[in-house]
């Protein structure tokens, strides 16, 4: 399918082939028929991407700093990569469409194959053929709407819900200044409201626009007689700024027309330096308007479906969508008059062109239009194509990949890194959106993209299956590549739960990997046999200065006193790593990391745990926890995991005594071993390296040529249960027994 998307690093607009996405569970995948462009948000982006890279870090001093920051912690090398990767990724534009539904996710009701329906959200309702999106965004268009003027609901809603913060009511009287697309919107939603209305425009052509539609407009200069002439000079109940620009003279002119104790939203980019004479004379409320109603940016409301209570919250984000459907249905709203241009998808440089002034003309609703492809996918299809990127096939090489998942970790970690190795081939590629494993598949040489996992366990000249997806699809994904016979290499966490563990045991148990001969204590290079390899990225063990500070233990001859401190930093509150359904949380998504380090240190398995939080009601209580490990050596393993930090302060810090040696390991730039009174330091000034090319390098190796494990399959399986355990030791609040019968 087609669609439009956007380099941020060069600001080239194009028109791609992507695989056509899938219907995750509480979404649906239709096909459009008209989107709009918004002249504003998607002038914006391109503005931004089009400037040069000196040019965006004077638009965003924000970004900056928080390069610097990173780049004192981590190396300037590695930052500079890291910032140069995340310029090079697809922007998906649009986020205001209409079209038909042709695929139904699990869990979604209240919708049928066929059924017209308008859609929101960036990321979402973009200008693609085919697009999915969450139930929450959705809302149906009845017989007496157009495709096209549906496509105008969700800039619709975003004027829907700032028209009614102005709390404007039933005669009242209301200034909009700036008559773009969501100020004549937000205009006729307030005369169907039975308001007073004006408007304020500084451009010609979009205030003869107004005019020649029915609205009372003139230029800001003449702004006061219109206030006296339609309020008696007692000025608006409200003012709604719709106006995009980097000025206060919005702001400015909003507190002249309103009226004493009247209220200003402002639903457009404008400079918000609040004049504190004239809003306190007249003691003003001033507010930003937040898209278009509450949910916005909550993912629990638009990704995973959960509406609020209508006797709580009104009007939320999806019933402004259907409230805007209802104007349009009844003729209160008509936003045929606003379209000025149509194009095709294969039209977009034009369409961008043309908001971004180049063409010289005058516009206001810009849509692209998409021809009715007279089919439609069976809701059981999972054939939905994959777009080849031809590239030469390379028999010669022994590993041939094939990926899951190309999001900002496998984009800008993981797959420059195997672009470079010899001995693999990168064969396919898949995500859900398309989009990111078309512009992987493009940029780091696969063979095709595909937005269909099962194209990847099918493809039998796949033999090795690297899974960088969200954590509650690993156990899934690890379980069908041992029944698809590939070598597997999966991103941490194995699993994010007892029950997912034990799935993927009773998985390998059948494929005949067990019973396990050795612990990693016994035979620290155990392998798995002659069946495919298990491989989990606990990258930290391969990364050169672990491994040094490893050999200077060896052997462990004495108990070690291990602590691993974690200056983790915050994550919003929904964030998905948070999410017990998704990530799995910090110690389970994250944790499992340190656990590895202990494990690998003391070459043992663990054998009991205790845990402790931090009691703050304003931090989530599994981001700050202290963890207690007992060997049955007698070592002792700390992990202090804190969120609570500033992210300025290096990230983690080990230290280990034993046997009349210390080592300390401080963010993987500096290792200082000290012994027999002599201390050794050894720094990596100019990059932080944290294994991620080791782990791959022993893992192509012990596939290539047949060696053991780069980790010992019973340190995997134990180091996710000691995780595990761990985390229910938060909620009983005693030390826990850690039980490895099941995998031994």
């Amino acid at each position: 399918m087609k669609q439009v998307v956007q380099n941020i690093r060069d600001g080239i607009t194009e028109v791609i082939e992507v695989p056509i996405p899938q219907p995750g569970p509480g979404q649906v995948l239709i096909q459009t028929r008209a989107s709009l462009v918004s002249a504003g948000t998607e002038r914006m982006l391109i503005d931004f991407a089009e400037k040069n890279l000196i040019g965006k870090a004077r638009s965003r001093p924000d970004l900056m700093q928080q390069l610097w920051e990173k780049a004192r912690r981590e190396g300037i090398l590695s930052t500079l990569e890291m910032a140069f990767q995340r310029l090079d990724q697809p922007m998906k534009l649009g986020y205001s469409s209409a079209g038909t539904v042709v695929k139904i996710g699990e869990g979604v009701i209240g919708y049928e194959i066929g059924q017209r329906v308008a859609c929101a959200g960036g990321n979402y309702a973009v200008h693609a053929e085919y697009a999915v999106i969450p139930r929450n965004l959705l809302t149906p268009i009845p017989d007496q709407v157009d495709d096209e003027s549906a496509a105008f609901t969700t800039l619709g809603a975003i004027a829907l819900h700032a028209f009614r913060l102005t709390q404007v009511q039933l005669g009242g009287s209301i200034a909009i200044i700036g008559l773009g697309l969501v100020g004549i919107l937000a205009a006729f939603i307030a005369e169907a409201a039975g308001c007073r209305v004006v408007g304020i425009e500084v451009d010609p052509h979009r205030l003869e626009l107004a005019r020649q539609i029915g609205l009372i407009a003139d230029l800001p200069q003449r702004a006061n007689e219109l206030k006296s002439a339609i309020t008696m000079d007692v000025g608006f109940d409200a003012i709604l700024i719709a106006a995009d620009t980097t000025t206060n003279e919005p702001v400015e002119l909003a507190g002249e027309l309103a009226r004493d104790r009247g209220i200003v939203v402002a639903a457009g980019a404008v400079g918000q330096t609040i004049p504190r004479k004239i809003y306190y004379e007249k003691e003003l409320q001033f507010i930003n308007s937040r898209s278009y109603g509450p949910g916005r940016y909550d993912p629990i409301y638009e990704e995973q479906g959960v509406d609020y209570p209508i006797g709580y919250i009104r009007w939320t984000e999806g019933r402004n969508l259907s409230a805007f459907i209802d104007l349009l249905a009844t003729n209160k709203v008509n936003v045929k008059p606003l379209i000025t241009h149509r194009y095709t998808i294969d039209q977009a440089d034009q369409a961008y062109q043309l908001i971004s002034g180049k063409l010289g003309q005058p516009f206001l609703g810009v849509l692209f239009v998409y021809p009715d492809k007279g089919h439609q996918l069976s809701q059981d299809s999972t054939a939905v194509g994959k777009v080849h990127i031809h590239y030469e096939t390379k028999s010669d090489k022994r590993i041939k990949v094939g990926v899951l998942g190309a999001g900002n970790y496998a984009s800008m970690v993981m797959l420059p890194i195997l672009k470079k190795m010899d001995g693999i081939e990168l064969v396919g590629i898949a995500s859900a959106s398309g989009v990111s494993a078309q512009h992987a598949a493009r940029k780091y040489h696969f063979h095709y993209a595909t937005a269909q996992a099962e194209e990847i366990y099918q493809d039998e000249s796949i033999n090795t299956l690297a899974i960088f997806t969200r954590h509650h699809l690993h156990a899934r994904q690890v379980i069908q590549g041992i029944q698809a016979g590939k070598h597997i290499f999966c991103e941490k966490p194995l699993a994010i739960n007892q029950d997912e563990l034990n799935q993927v045991v009773d998985t390998l148990r059948e494929k005949g990997y067990f019973p396990i001969k050795h612990k990693a204590a016994d035979n620290p290079h155990e392998g798995q046999g002659s069946l495919p390899i298990l491989m989990v990225g606990f990258n930290r063990r391969f990364a050169p200065l672990m491994r040094e500070l490893k050999e200077f233990f060896h052997p462990l001859y004495q108990p070690a006193l291990i602590h691993y401190r974690i200056n983790a930093g915050s994550l919003p509150p929904h964030h998905w790593l948070n999410d017990p359904q998704q990530g799995g949380g910090r110690l389970i998504g994250e944790g499992c990391h340190f656990v590895d380090i202990l494990t690998y240190i003391t070459n043992e398995l663990p054998e009991r745990v205790a845990a402790f939080q931090l009691k703050n009601l304003e931090v989530r209580q599994e981001d700050n926890f202290h963890l207690v490990f007992r060997y049955p050596s007698g070592s002792i393993g700390l992990i202090t995991y804190l969120a609570n930090g500033d992210k300025s302060f290096p990230k983690e810090r080990l230290e280990i005594f034993s046997g009349g040696r210390i080592a300390v390991l401080d963010d993987f730039r500096r290792l200082e071993l000290i012994a027999n009174g002599k201390r050794h330091v050894k720094r990596s000034p100019w990059r932080q390296d944290k294994g991620h090319s080791g782990e791959w390098i022993a893992f192509v190796k012990s596939v290539t040529e047949a060696k053991p494990a780069p980790i010992p399959l019973l340190d995997i399986l134990g180091v996710t249960q000691a995780a595990i355990t761990a985390q229910q030791a938060f909620y009983s609040g005693a030390e826990e027994k850690i039980s490895y019968a099941s995998i031994i």
